[in-house]
């Protein structure tokens, strides 16, 4: 903490003024990746089923540049966020509870969205066997050095393919019920 705080220039004690812990710098609130996914299922398409708004949700998520993506830095605390969460306990958790309540909030609104077709708890399943999946194959992902993850620009294109590979059963479910035009 005293190196991040002499690199801004800035007293341990300031840095704590802005930041209640250490895993909070890895991980802001409120998370635009969140965001992202409930402003998209907020404007679902008529005739959209919620496994569909869902995995376009999660892909608005995936996709938005907001905090992951778009300059160097953000591209930097995305793969320091990735290899920490691995290796450091306290991160690992504070990532587990950061995932719980995006679940949260996505299972909330898509239960809003279909209340006719999706109680509270099929909600949440839906999400969490979605988000479930992607996150074994993220785990996997991590766990192999020949991915070269602390490359922030790399890591976004792995977790883009991987996402893509592990959603292709639902999206070719979803596009193959789709009533012919």
């Amino acid at each position: 903490m005293a190196d991040i705080a002499a690199e801004a220039e800035v007293g341990t004690r300031t840095f704590f003024n802005y930041f209640a812990s250490k895993e909070e710098l890895l991980f802001p609130e409120p998370d635009e990746r969140v965001r992202a996914a409930v402003a998209a299922i907020a404007t679902r398409r008529p005739g959209e089923r919620p496994v569909e708004v869902l995995l376009r949700a999660l892909r608005a998520a995936g996709d938005n540049p907001g905090e992951h993506r778009v300059d160097d830095l953000n591209s930097r605390v995305a793969a320091l966020r990735a290899r920490v969460s691995r290796t450091v306990p306290a991160v690992s958790g504070r990532a587990a509870h950061a995932q719980l309540v995006a679940q949260r909030e996505i299972a909330r609104q898509l239960h809003l969205a279909f209340p006719h077709e999706l109680d509270e708890v099929g909600a949440a399943a839906l999400v969490g066997a979605v988000v479930g999946a992607v996150s074994g194959a993220l785990t996997v992902l991590f766990q192999q050095p020949q991915h070269g993850i602390d490359d922030g620009e790399r890591l976004h294109r792995k977790i883009h393919e991987t996402t893509s590979r592990v959603l292709q059963p639902w999206l070719a479910a979803s596009a193959s019920a789709e009533p012919a035009r």
